[in-house]
């Protein structure tokens, strides 16, 4: 099975950026997005290899937003995890037979921080969420948690901590609280070498220099390791600011 997730930056807009020959040569089993911005009625989208489709779309029009896209039709679906923030589309987690998948697109801190606060209180409902489904069947979580973990995961550190939304010690943690709760991140599995990024800001040539950040991700209940052959990053990929992610189970 392979599980394909990318933060599209609207998914109106990537529709005419080559989504649909990405999707064809890639042919993942299952496709998770993040900020969509868009209402399922938007959007002129025909996967017919994909016949359960999924969307939790933000009350704001145009705003945050995932979708899941699947082969397989899962057992449940949850959308809310009892936050304030549940109304901008935040979440989609899936219960198939033998783990959930977490589609996720987690709060921005915004710009001079003014949302981290909101965030902190998110990060931990959220992780409150993901280990009492864990207490049923191991979990996947996917999406763009909007932080990089460790230095390795953005090119410059130094000036960006606690400083710049996506690289302070609240957000930091808040990502350890899942390490530290056995969710491992499974591309540091397969890779431990810097320079991977997922995320490049759209000025000063930013992606072409490779000036990026590591903000998308695949963490796993560590009882499912065993199951993961491979982890992994499409840089290449364009369309969008975030490049896809992915991985292959076993």
């Amino acid at each position: 099975m392979k599980i394909l997730s990318w933060n599209v930056n609207g998914i109106r807009a990537i529709l005419k950026k080559g989504f649909m020959d990405f999707i064809i040569k890639e042919n993942p089993d299952i496709l998770c997005l993040q900020e969509t911005k868009a209402h399922p009625e938007q959007v002129d989208i025909v996967l017919q290899d994909h016949p359960h489709r999924y969307w939790n779309s933000a009350e704001r029009k145009g705003y945050s937003s995932v979708a899941v896209f699947s082969k397989i039709k899962p057992i449940s679906i949850t959308k809310e995890i009892g936050h304030e923030l549940d109304n901008e589309g935040r979440v989609l987690a899936l219960e198939f037979e033998n783990f959930y998948l977490v589609n996720v697109y987690v709060p921005n801190s915004g710009r001079g921080l003014s949302r981290l606060e909101t965030r902190k209180e998110w990060d931990k409902i959220f992780h409150d969420f993901v280990k009492s489904i864990e207490k049923k069947k191991p979990v996947v979580i996917c999406g763009d948690l909007n932080v990089a973990h460790k230095e390795i995961d953005l090119a410059n550190p130094k000036s960006n901590y606690n400083k710049t939304a996506g690289y302070t010690q609240t957000e930091i943690d808040g990502f350890q609280e899942h390490v530290n709760a056995g969710f491992v991140d499974t591309f540091r599995e397969f890779n431990k070498e810097p320079g991977n990024y997922t995320y490049w800001g759209v000025w000063n040539n930013l992606r072409a220099r490779n000036v990026g950040w590591r903000i998308d991700y695949f963490l796993a209940s560590k009882s499912f390791l065993n199951n993961i052959k491979n982890s992994f990053i499409l840089p290449e990929v364009m369309g969008s600011d975030h490049c896809p992610v992915g991985v292959e189970l076993i």
